[in-house]
């Protein structure tokens, strides 16, 4: 079960969320899913992942994306640094800048074409490319407990990030 402490935290654009196994990792990607399905065809959201090696941000993305309807195999972008989704009226691309050495990477990679474009945009390891990245509207830090417990902490950024937290801590 994902259990969250919404209350409070609502109110000041956060949310924590106990996640005590994969299946609630899951849950929690079906409910920002349908957030994210509700938002009208030119948004643009991006959402930022951290955490260390092995905290289940890859996992968190990959129930998102089945979620979302990603049919086939969902590769990680830890060596392509981008793996684009193209879904009825949601484009989304998974971002992976682990292997970044110098944050102008970003830039000559072309990416603010994308980032200027509306959909998803997800992106692990985003202090890589340091200030070249725009502000996420919500960022995700999830911290593994133990094997099969997180804790992920969810921090809104914007109008757009608000709207998404306040109605996954309005959901059943």
């Amino acid at each position: 079960m994902v259990e969250s402490t919404a209350g409070a935290a609502a109110h000041s654009g956060a949310l924590a969320c106990l996640w005590r196994t994969e299946d609630d990792t899951a849950a929690f990607a079906q409910q920002l899913a349908a957030q994210l399905q509700a938002l009208p065809p030119d948004a643009s959201v991006f959402i930022t992942l951290h955490g260390e090696l092995g905290a289940g941000k890859t996992t968190l993305v990959r129930h998102l994306l089945r979620a979302l309807g990603v049919q086939g195999r969902i590769k990680s972008p830890t060596y392509a640094v981008v793996e684009p989704y193209e879904l009825p009226g949601l484009p989304v691309w998974h971002f992976d800048f682990y292997r970044f050495s110098d944050p102008r990477e970003w830039e000559d990679a072309g990416f603010r074409d994308i980032f200027a474009a509306p959909g998803l945009k997800l992106a692990e390891w985003p202090e890589k490319a340091a200030a070249l990245i725009p502000s996420a509207d919500i960022a995700i830090h999830i911290e593994a407990i133990d094997d099969t417990s997180r804790r992920a902490t969810l921090q809104a950024a914007s109008a757009i990030g608000q709207h998404l937290l306040q109605d996954l801590c309005a959901s059943p």
